[in-house]
C-alpha cells in the first residue's frame, strides 16, 4: 500500500460527486497525481469532458476540505478493519482489470491478496437456481480451482454463492466482488460464507465502507467480476437476469463467454441458450472452458502461488468484430475515432466537423445497432 497521504488523496478524489472513473483518469493524465488534481482549481476546465459543475467543485476549498476530511476518517476505518486499498497505479492492482475502459480507481480488498496473482474464471447465474444449476456450479468451481484457476463471482444468492462454496470446498481460491461496502454483509444469509471467503479467499469492492447494496451498484459490480476474469461462465439465467449483463460486459471487455445448457422447458435456461445461439462456448465439462482460455495457466493441480512480480502477462483472445459493410463514411469515421477508447461528444464533433444535430443522429443509429454505447458525461465507446 502507498503512504497514508497518497491513499487519502485517492480517497478524496473518489469522494467527489459527479466525477466518474473515466473523467478522473483524464484529470490524472493531465495533472499527474490525485494530490495535484485536488489542487488544480479552475485549471481542470482545460481537460476535455469536465463541465461547469466540476469546475465549480474543484474551485471550492470548503467542498474539497470536506472530501479530504472524509478520506482521513475512511483511512482510519479501513486500517481498523484490516482492509487493504489498491490504487490503480499500485503494482498489486490486477493487470487484467486495467484493460477495461472504466476500471475502478481504487479497490477495497479483505483477505488473501495473492488471489489476484492467479488467472481467474467467473461463474455467475440465477439467484433462484434449480438443483441442477446448483450442482453444476459447485462441480465446475471445484474443477476450475483444481486446475489452478481462481473462481470469481458476486456473492449473490444462488449460483454465485454455490460457485464460491464449490471453490472453497475443493481447497481453492475464490474472489467475491461486492455491490456494497466491504463491511456490509449482503445477502445476510451469506454471513458464514462471507467470513470464510475473507479467511481463505478475497473479498473486494470499489465502494466506500458503509455503502448499502443499492440496485444501481450491481451492474457496475458486474464489470469488475468479468474484468478480473479470462472468461465468464453462465449457469442458469432468465432472459432479463443480471448474469446476462455480466456476459455482455465480458464480450465488451474481450473476454470469453461460456454457457451451460439446461432443460429446454425451463425459463432459467433461456439466458444460456440465447448466449449459445449468439456464439457462446457450450460447456459440458471443465475441459470445454480450458480449451478456450489463453495458454498461460499455472501447473494443473498446483497449490503454488506465484510472486506478485512474476504474474504472467495473460492476454485474452482477440474478439475484434469487423465493421458492417453498409456504414457510411461519416459512421466509419466516428467508429475510427473511438478506437483508442471512450471519447466525448465535443471531441467527436471537432474531429468529424459535423454539426451536433447530425452527430446525435449518427451516434444514435450506431448505438441502436449495438456498435457503440454511451457512457455518463456524453462519452461514447465502441462495444
Amino acid at each position: 500500500m502507498e503512504g497514508r497521504n497518497d491513499i487519502q488523496d485517492w480517497l478524496a478524489l473518489i469522494a467527489l460527486p459527479g466525477l466518474g472513473c473515466v473523467l478522473a483518469r483524464r484529470l490524472l493524465a493531465a495533472f499527474g497525481t490525485p494530490g495535484k488534481v485536488l489542487k488544480a482549481g479552475k485549471a481542470v476546465a482545460e481537460v476535455p469532458g469536465i463541465g461547469r459543475n466540476l469546475v465549480e467543485l474543484f474551485s471550492s476549498p470548503s467542498r474539497l476540505d470536506k472530501a479530504r476530511f472524509w478520506a482521513e476518517q475512511e483511512c482510519v476505518r479501513v486500517h481498523a478493519q484490516g482492509i487493504q486499498l489498491l490504487c490503480c497505479d499500485d503494482p498489486l492492482y490486477p493487470s487484467l482489470l486495467l484493460n477495461i475502459h472504466d476500471y475502478p480507481l481504487l479497490l477495497y480488498c479483505l483477505g488473501n491478496i495473492d488471489c489476484l496473482c492467479l488467472p481467474a474464471v467467473a461463474v455467475v447465474g440465477s439467484r433462484t437456481p434449480t438443483n441442477y444449476g446448483k450442482g453444476v456450479s459447485v462441480t465446475l468451481a471445484q474443477q476450475l480451482v483444481r486446475k489452478g484457476l481462481v473462481v470469481v463471482s458476486g456473492l449473490a444468492k444462488g449460483i454465485d454463492g454455490q460457485a464460491h462454496i464449490g471453490a472453497l470446498e475443493a481447497g481453492g481460491k475464490t474472489i467475491a466482488v461486492l455491490g456494497c461496502g466491504l463491511d456490509v454483509v449482503y445477502p445476510g444469509a451469506h454471513g458464514p460464507l462471507y467470513k470464510q471467503i475473507g479467511e481463505q479467499g478475497l473479498l473486494m469492492s470499489e465502494y466506500p465502507l458503509g455503502s448499502p447494496p443499492e440496485g444501481f451498484r450491481f451492474p457496475a459490480r458486474n464489470r469488475i467480476v468479468s474484468g478480473l476474469s479470462l472468461g465468464v461462465v453462465i449457469v442458469e439465467a432468465a432472459v432479463r437476469s443480471g448474469a446476462l449483463i455480466t456476459a455482455r460486459l465480458a464480450l465488451e471487455q474481450n473476454r470469453e463467454v461460456f454457457a451451460v445448457p439446461g432443460r429446454i422447458d425451463s425459463p432459467k435456461s433461456s439466458g444460456p441458450h440465447g448466449l449459445l445461439r449468439q456464439g457462446a462456448t457450450l460447456v459440458c465439462s471443465v475441459e470445454d472452458i480450458l480449451a478456450e482460455l489463453p495458454p498461460v495457466l499455472p501447473s494443473q493441480e498446483s497449490d503454488q502461488v506465484p510472486a506478485h512480480n512474476a504474474t504472467p502477462p495473460v492476454v485474452p483472445k482477440d474478439k475484434t468484430i469487423a465493421l458492417p459493410d453498409d456504414l457510411s463514411e461519416e459512421e466509419r469515421a466516428l467508429m475510427s475515432a473511438m478506437k483508442g477508447g471512450s471519447i466525448d461528444i465535443e471531441q467527436l464533433s471537432e474531429l468529424s466537423a459535423l454539426p451536433l444535430n447530425t452527430l446525435h443522429v449518427l451516434l444514435l443509429g450506431l448505438e441502436l445497432r449495438g456498435l457503440i454505447r454511451q457512457l455518463p458525461g456524453q462519452q461514447y465507446v465502441r462495444s
